[in-house]
């Protein structure tokens, strides 16, 4: 018998007002999620559960909130806790106090590191948490075969996951060309996930091609960047995510789509998000307080937070504040400004006036081998240079708060038979360096909008393979960068010349640091300000840079393997105008 089960008779006693309640909030405003009222009323809470609504009951423990308005928790419905380069403990000290009390996560970006080991991780460091940790199974490990990864989990390997209870449903389904024209071991994992949630990404995606998409049994999407897209999108049946990340600012642009119609299938999630952005402006609650503030009524926009999300998901122990559900709550003070004065996880109070009860994170433990000492990279093949094989190169063109680049044909600068970078013009090189099998691999190419007018940045933060990135404007300072990096055991670095000007060491698969979510913030507030002393003026040169070898979401990427057209879904060459050479070819391009 569960848990739960087993305690269900003393649920109900206090329910029926036969026993007292472990912990009774009085005079409470309750946002009732269900009838979109806010309800005057007394809250008793036994063991994790809400027990009851209503006057009369006694406890164990009571407290006057003197008319304070009680929010569900709120549920982040997409997010890679692995982008905060915190593990789940710190992302958890970072959120809660926020009001965020569930995250549903897709560990694909450790997945692709270090396979079912490292989603293990994942689960194991997140027991015990003020935070319901909510695991999908990473749908494409490896995203697509034009990139080489850790590991690779198949539709029998996530199957197994499913049945003995590690996840919950399919992520992200990135590979949306396979899904479209029914490539077998895609559907196969679509298949293994039938009457479970499967979570949708497929970026621009429209007309028939999205009737396929749909028909495959996807359910939601996260990825669209205009009103026109996700109408379209929500109106042939997908929930809709609205996003906001530290580099894809998807909300504002978003807000005009909700309306009382249609905002039942809309949810608010984060996807990437680093921790300045986390602790300064916060997760899912600045969300909702950003769509208040645009107009939208504020029940309507915490229900997109809580009620909706838990639907999709199938989570109907949570989402809203109700009798038998988990007393997940948020207490405030201010619907409109929604800044959290209490916030409860299972029936405990965990968090005040922002600040979380350190008591409520369990103790740290040691990094496990099977996510350390990730770093694998055959120096000896590491070589920057570029042989011009034309005048005219294809070129990345970095977009400001976007994940979508464009593909720009410029002219090479060349000396001594070798394509240079070019400051001036801001057009920089970019390297991707295979990093887990040593198997020399390396791509090399061109790239715009990242601002360097000196030196390098170089990381082991690339999604989803997570190879070693690194952009330059010059190549002695990306291999001190890349060097640097692997001396790290993985992390992010600022170099010039031969100076190491900021680093993060990253020993959690070359994702994430052990360190304490402050500590890890004030290492990447000095890593951006050694960017900008270099000349970027990116918000985040660092996320901007680990989504420029993503070749699932268009137009241009890079990979270790080389040169991705993405919508074409196929490699092509760096020289436009590459002699004697197919265009169309690879895209990889050797030192000589």
């Amino acid at each position: 018998m569960r848990s739960h089960d087993r305690f269900l008779p003393t649920l109900l006693a206090v329910a029926r007002g036969e026993r007292p309640a472990d912990r009774v909030l009085r005079n409470a405003r309750v946002v009732n999620v269900f009838s979109g009222r806010v309800e005057p009323t007394d809250i008793a809470i036994v063991g994790e559960r809400i027990a009851g609504l209503g006057p009369g009951y006694r406890g164990h423990e009571e407290q006057d909130l003197e008319g304070a308005y009680v929010l569900p928790g709120l549920i982040d419905a997409h997010v890679h806790i692995e982008s905060s380069l915190c593990i789940p403990s710190q992302f958890a000290a970072a959120v809660v106090p926020r009001g965020v009390t569930t995250a549903v996560i897709d560990p694909h970006e450790i997945a692709n590191v270090a396979g079912v080991e490292g989603i293990r991780f994942m689960v194991q460091a997140s027991q015990g948490l003020p935070l319901g940790v909510v695991v999908m199974a990473p749908s494409c490990v490896p995203a697509t075969a034009m990139e080489t990864n850790g590991a690779v989990l198949d539709a029998a390997a996530l199957a197994r996951l499913l049945e003995e209870g590690t996840v919950h449903g399919l992520a992200e389904v990135m590979n949306f060309p396979g899904v479209i024209q029914g490539q077998e071991e895609v559907l196969d994992k679509i298949r293994a996930f039938r009457g479970r949630p499967v979570d949708g990404h497929a970026p621009e995606l429209r007309g028939r091609a999205l009737n396929a998409y749909v028909a495959a049994g996807i359910g939601s999407e996260h990825e669209c960047t205009t009103v026109a897209e996700a109408q379209e999108k929500l109106a042939r049946g997908l929930y809709i995510f609205i996003r906001e990340a530290t580099n894809a600012h998807n909300l504002h642009t978003l807000l005009p789509l909700v309306d009382p119609l249609n905002h039942r299938r809309i949810c608010f999630c984060t996807d990437d998000r680093i921790p300045a952005d986390l602790l300064d402006q916060g997760s899912i609650d600045h969300m909702v307080r950003e769509a208040i503030a645009h107009g939208i009524e504020p029940i309507l926009a915490i229900r997109m937070a809580t009620l909706n999300p838990a639907e999709w998901f199938g989570l109907k122990d949570r989402g809203a504040v109700a009798p038998g559900r988990l007393a997940d709550l948020l207490v405030v003070e201010d619907l409109h400004g929604l800044r959290p004065h209490q916030v409860y996880s299972r029936g405990r109070l965990v968090a005040q006036g922002g600040v979380l009860d350190p008591a409520a994170l369990p103790a740290a433990t040691a990094i496990p081998p099977a996510v350390a000492a990730s770093v694998n990279v055959d120096w000896s093949q590491v070589d920057f240079r570029i042989p011009a094989q034309g005048r005219r190169i294809r070129a990345i063109g970095a977009l400001e708060g976007q994940l979508l680049t464009e593909e720009r044909i410029l002219e090479a600068r060349v000396a001594e038979g070798l394509a240079l970078a070019d400051p001036e013009r801001d057009l920089l090189k970019i390297a991707v360096i295979e990093r887990h099998r040593a198997s020399g691999a390396m791509g090399r190419g061109f790239i715009q909008g990242f601002g360097l007018r000196r030196g390098a940045i170089a990381g082991t933060v690339a999604h989803d393979h997570h190879n070693l990135v690194v952009i330059g404007a010059d190549d002695g300072s990306m291999e001190t960068a890349a060097h640097a990096v692997g001396k790290l055991g993985g992390g992010l670095v600022v170099a010039e010349g031969e100076t190491v000007h900021a680093t993060l060491a990253l020993p959690v698969a070359g994702l994430m640091s052990d360190r304490p979510v402050d500590q890890v913030r004030a290492a990447y507030d000095g890593l951006l300000a050694a960017a900008r002393t270099l000349g970027s003026a990116l918000h985040d040169p660092f996320m901007a840079m680990s989504f420029m070898a993503l070749e699932v979401i268009p137009k241009l990427k890079l990979t270790d393997q080389g040169l991705v057209d993405v919508e074409a879904f196929q490699f092509v060459d760096l020289f436009v105008d590459r002699e004697g050479g197919d265009p169309k070819a690879t895209g990889r391009c050797s030192p000589g």
